[in-house]
């Protein structure tokens, strides 16, 4: 009797699964439930179109682009593919730069300075991404994306509606349950459950605890038991074997980062294409010493030196304006020891090919995708 409950509930647990896939491919209209992390520094159009003719969602990362660049890119990728993809964006709120701290941060980078010749006058102006407004809502309702996607929450209510106007689908990444619940309250159609092995720059958004964060199958069962929409697993997911264990605890899809970092398509640096290739990459970080924000890279002598959480850091992402001269002298000497390498905890499992190859890999541990689409 025992047996058979369990066989019950194994089988109303497959069939929900396969109703959320099929929500999430009807939703945005693609053939694989698949995203393509949108990655500012290590990709352009050119590996969201490869995304998307592999059948997948492509994305386009904007919130480093100024407003001539994002449409020169949308149109790239428009010119490539008739698919539907994904423009992401930041919804942060831009702190005030304020000159007491920025003093402290500068001050606790005089040693790096000093062995590279560097001045204060070598700082760069602006924090380098720049948070969801008026000027990015008008080039949504300009280019009508099928799919627009946040990190750091949501956009002020007026902007997100116009977002809605345009007919785009709205995603946004959270790495608490309780993150999930407030974007699917804002009006969030997917959320994508961040866990904590992912690259780059945490979703954090309400709280900037890092006791709060844990491990994508962990986070990912609790945020699908807590919202209703489409829930997509990021996070340590690079093979078949993830990717079969994030639609066994009830992913609508999975996202992907990382494991397209060695993709033929992507403009990953030699540097950091060395480093995640090498025995450096089973060693990452949460850090905020590149921005301000929480984010996971390799760990390198910039980290090591000055700590991966510096309390002197300024607020994401003020503290780019000091580190950003000591990673563009490093990388002049061919060093990427300043430099913000980001990448997941199983990046060491990243494999080299064309983003199609990449994705066929990963897909085969998914499943047949009919049984999810139909």
């Amino acid at each position: 009797m025992l047996r058979e409950k369990k066989t019950c509930r194994l089988a109303q647990t497959q069939e929900q699964t396969m109703n959320t896939v099929s929500r999430l491919l009807k939703l945005i209209q693609i053939r694989l439930p698949l995203i393509q992390a949108p990655m500012a520094g290590v990709q352009g159009s050119r590996l969201a179109v490869a995304a998307c003719r592999a059948g997948a969602l492509g994305s386009l990362p904007a919130a480093m682009l100024p407003a001539e660049r994002l449409c020169a890119e949308i149109e790239a990728v428009r010119r490539q593919t008739d698919r539907p993809f994904n423009i992401n964006f930041f919804a942060h709120k831009q702190p005030q730069a304020d000159a007491a701290q920025q003093a402290a941060w500068l001050q606790a980078l005089q040693p790096f300075y000093r062995e590279f010749g560097l001045s204060e006058a070598d700082v760069a102006a602006g924090g380098g991404r720049q948070p969801f407004g008026e000027e990015q809502a008008e080039i949504v309702l300009r280019y009508r994306p099928a799919v627009v996607s946040f990190h750091f929450g949501l956009p002020e209510q007026t902007l997100l509606d116009k977002v809605k106007s345009s007919g785009a689908v709205v995603m946004s990444s959270a790495t608490t349950v309780e993150e999930a619940r407030r974007l699917e309250a804002g009006g969030a159609d997917i959320i994508i459950a961040q866990g904590l092995e992912a690259g780059g720059h945490r979703g954090m958004f309400l709280s900037r605890d890092l006791t709060t964060q844990s491990g994508t199958f962990s986070l990912l069962p609790q945020v699908c038991a807590a919202v209703s929409v489409p829930v997509v697993a990021t996070g340590g997911i690079c093979n078949a074997a993830t990717a079969r264990a994030a639609r066994d605890l009830g992913a609508a899809g999975i996202q992907i980062g990382t494991a397209l970092m060695l993709a033929d398509e992507a403009d990953t640096s030699p540097l950091h294409r060395a480093a995640l290739q090498s025995s450096r990459a089973e060693y990452t970080a949460l850090t905020n010493l590149f921005s301000g924000g929480f984010a996971r890279g390799i760990v390198n002598r910039f980290i090591r030196e000055a700590g991966p959480i510096n309390p002197a850091a300024p607020p994401f992402p003020l503290a780019q304006a000091a580190a950003a001269p000591l990673k563009a002298a490093a990388e002049k000497q061919s060093s990427d020891e300043f430099s913000s390498l980001w990448a997941g905890q199983n990046a060491p499992l990243a494999e080299t090919g064309s983003a199609a190859e990449i994705i066929g890999r990963i897909m085969a541990g998914w499943g047949n995708v009919s049984e999810g689409s139909e």
